[in-house]
């Protein structure tokens, strides 16, 4: 059986198709020219060179495929509004439309996000009304939703969705790489003391649940939460990732309103003076880090049999001694 995974390139993706060659399936991946695919060199993959902007590479990839997991998607917190479409509304569209054309194809899986729900300051179901704030990660992963959504329903995509809060562990670069850096630089610093639930789901748990949405008749048709269910917030976090580094944790903190405003101002300017790299703030940061993000994982325990079996501090622990491993560390 023939999966295509999009996005191997990255974290989510990566250990999805890792597992799935693990697991003796055969692993087709859809990869940018320039992508780097080092972390999966020395695995058995079948590697289509192309992009979801590129319809001929999509019809390569999905031939004879049964299942498609679609990982890709752009999901900095800053870039021009153009990547965020191409990658999570166009892609997603182009990906539907070559899906429909398929003769072998039984499931779509597509990883979404608790971010289209618009950051409530009291998480709810999967039945909660998804809410454009203006950002444009935001907008765009509602946008993307919507495509598949439309095209399940009016042509009968078999799609499944799963909206993960905050992945972490090995590879992430978000939430191990650059909080480890900053906290070896003694830079890091929470909002409102840290105190939000972070809504964590580790890497390992993240793919059980693409595997089991994946093979489950009744997830059809189904949109999924997903977190490990625990209530951990971003201090006991890095609290824990610095303990296990050896460091001192952070005693310094900004109050959510303070940093959102700063926020909004560093954005106005960085788009006045025309600067590619990222703010010092961004409000999408500051929405993650100050919002709780511990979404319910109910209908997901229910109808997929999710049952995270790593303790938060083991996976904590296997998070930080990838960092320490990285070159990047004694640079």
């Amino acid at each position: 059986m023939i999966a295509l995974v999009t996005g191997a390139s990255g974290f989510l993706g990566g250990a999805l198709a890792r597992r799935l060659v693990e697991e003796g399936h055969r692993v087709r991946i859809l990869a940018r020219p320039a992508s780097r695919l080092d972390h999966l060199s020395d695995l058995p993959l079948e590697v289509v060179r192309g992009a979801l902007e590129e319809p001929p590479s999509l019809e390569l990839a999905l031939s004879g495929a049964r299942l498609v997991f679609h990982c890709a998607a752009c999901s900095t917190d800053w870039a021009p509004w153009r990547d965020y479409r191409l990658a999570n509304v166009v892609g997603p569209g182009n990906l539907a439309a070559a899906a429909l054309r398929s003769t072998t194809l039984e499931r779509v899986v597509h990883v979404s996000s608790t971010d289209v729900y618009g950051y409530p300051r009291s998480p709810g179901p999967e039945s909660s009304p998804l809410l454009d704030v203006g950002l444009p990660y935001n907008r765009s992963k509602i946008l993307g939703e919507q495509v598949l959504r439309q095209a399940a329903e009016q042509h009968g995509l078999p799609l499944t969705i799963l909206r993960p809060a905050t992945i972490y562990g090995p590879r992430s670069k978000d939430f191990a790489l650059e909080i480890g850096e900053l906290l070896l630089a003694g830079k890091m610093l929470y909002l409102d003391g840290g105190a939000a639930p972070g809504g964590f789901v580790y890497i390992d748990h993240a793919v059980d649940a693409l595997l089991a949405a994946a093979s489950t008749p009744q997830a059809l048709g189904k949109v999924y939460n997903l977190t490990d269910g625990g209530s951990q917030t971003w201090r006991q976090y890095v609290e824990a990732l610095a303990r296990e580094l050896g460091v001192v944790a952070p005693r310094k903190s900004l109050p959510s309103a303070v940093a959102l405003a700063l926020a909004r101002l560093m954005e106005f300017l960085w788009r006045a003076l025309r600067r590619h790299h990222r703010p010092l703030l961004t409000r999408h940061a500051v929405f993650l880090f100050s919002r709780s993000q511990a979404f319910p994982n109910r209908r997901a325990r229910d109808e997929l049999g999710f049952r995270p079996t790593l303790p938060f501090e083991t996976a904590v622990g296997r998070t930080a001694r990838w960092f320490q491993d990285q070159p990047r560390r004694a640079a």
